[in-house]
């Protein structure tokens, strides 16, 4: 009975890191380009007279968008 148990466990599937990783890793872009999208956006109610922070890039606008 146990030689059976053993073959179910061993046979299992096991979860790729590769998967977890690409994960992880978007979702860290998509945290920091929501950021840094977020800081050069227009400030809400309440948040013109902040300062951005020294690691966010200054994004320049450019009269014609997608040209």
């Amino acid at each position: 009975m146990h030689l059976l148990m053993g073959v179910g466990v061993e046979a299992a599937p096991h979860f790729p890191v590769s998967f977890t990783l690409v994960y992880v890793v978007g979702f860290i872009a998509a945290v920091s380009i929501g950021s840094i999208a977020w800081y050069n956006s227009k400030r809400p109610p309440g948040w013109e007279g902040k300062d951005r922070p020294d690691i966010v890039p200054k994004v320049e606008k450019k009269d014609s968008p997608g040209l």
